[in-house]
């Protein structure tokens, strides 16, 4: 057998040896090119991750700059219209002119008024003086608030709508997902509280300051201090008489579909469904706002911005005073037309508005809107 293997060896040695020549060869070749193409397949491979990553650094881009297009509508345009309609509603529902007008009539001629008619005149002085403060320090208060959880919350669709393009044409001017025109018409209901909220809201103040007022006389006492409880005591009747949260009704429509039909008879003048916009998506923007602003997290900087406001006001008022206030303090009706006062600078527009910065500037308020943009439940 051996001498037989030999001899077969003998015979076919060199064919042997070149046949494991070229099989060594090929095998090298072939694994010579799976490694070029394996490396070929990385370099593709990488390539690709870089052209994605160029093409999601080109959509942020443009999300950034869509976004700070919203901040800068809001900032601008919305809430200094807002602020501008609000005061002059204020103003114009809370006039008291007439009233002390009525009263130095009287002093110049004292048989125009009778005891009672001078009484009653001075109570409602004491009772619009109050409300028109305090209205102005609500109503300054929420539509800033409300106004960032406008734009919180578009920004965070912003986000979550960019997380989910898969393709950066998509990314569109015009895009459904990422239109201007329904940003504007969800920023736009910033006007609601001024054009249909704002009435019902001053009846309502009214009625708390009537009830924290009635036992307050117009020749007592009061120092800053007292002046600071009451609107205070104010504030929190007028919470107290909006129940299951019925005071988001005057920042927020009920109703999406009606408020489109408000809107588009307000700017041409008679109904044209042609001008309402995507009703469905401001109805879901708009459900999302009542959410936050029925939180209990939302109450909790709602409540400790109108106190801090409220600690402001009082501020300016000693200030207004001037003279040094006597320990007892002032009769209550030397007070009421600085406390009438007051609203004036509540109500200035928004990059004159000290308090409007100050609520901004506050730490637990940006921790909320941070939370709120990251859609996590803020922590009080």
């Amino acid at each position: 057998m051996f001498s037989s293997a030999r001899g077969f060896w003998g015979r076919h040695r060199r064919k042997i040896l070149a046949s494991l020549g070229v099989a060594g060869a090929g095998y090298v070749a072939y694994k010579l090119y799976d490694a070029h193409r394996s490396q070929s397949q990385l370099v593709r491979v990488e390539q690709r991750a870089l052209e994605e990553r160029a093409a999601e650094e080109i959509i942020k881009n443009q999300l950034q700059t869509h976004f700070e297009n919203v901040q800068n509508i809001s900032d601008t345009t919305t809430l200094p219209f807002a602020m501008h309609y609000l005061r002059s509603r204020i103003m114009e529902e809370l006039d008291i002119s007439h009233l002390t007008e009525r009263l130095m009539h009287g002093k110049g001629e004292p048989s125009a008024l009778t005891p009672k008619e001078k009484y009653d005149t001075w109570e409602k002085i004491k009772i619009l003086s109050f409300t028109r403060t305090v209205s102005s320090i609500w109503a300054m208060t929420l539509l800033s608030l409300y106004v960032r959880v406008q734009v919180t919350i578009l920004g965070r669709h912003l986000y979550l709508d960019f997380a989910r393009v898969t393709d950066g044409a998509q990314l569109q001017e015009g895009s459904d997902t990422f239109g201007k025109n329904g940003h504007k018409d969800f920023l736009a209901t910033a006007d609601y509280l001024a054009t249909y909220g704002i009435n019902a809201l001053i009846t309502k103040m009214q009625h708390a300051a009537t009830d924290i007022l009635k036992e307050k006389q117009l020749k007592d006492p009061m120092s800053i201090d007292q002046v600071l409880e009451t609107i205070l005591q104010i504030l929190n009747q007028f919470m107290g008489l909006c129940e299951d949260n019925s005071w988001i009704n005057y920042l927020v429509p009920e109703n999406a579909n009606l408020y489109a039909q408000l809107m588009a008879v307000s700017s041409s003048g008679f109904d044209d469904s042609s001008l309402l916009k995507d009703v469905r998506k401001l109805d879901q923007l708009m459900s999302e706002t009542r959410i936050v602003l029925s939180s209990d997290d939302f109450r909790n900087i709602m409540d400790r911005s109108l106190k801090k406001i409220a600690g402001v006001v009082i501020e300016d008022l000693a200030v207004q005073i001037g003279t040094p206030i006597p320990p007892s303090g002032l009769p209550l009706a030397k007070l009421l037309a600085k406390v009438a006062q007051l609203s004036l600078p509540l109500l200035e527009e928004p990059n004159k508005n000290k308090h409007i910065q100050i609520i901004r500037s506050m730490p637990e308020v940006e921790l909320f809107y941070t939370f709120l943009y990251a859609n996590m439940p803020p922590e009080t």
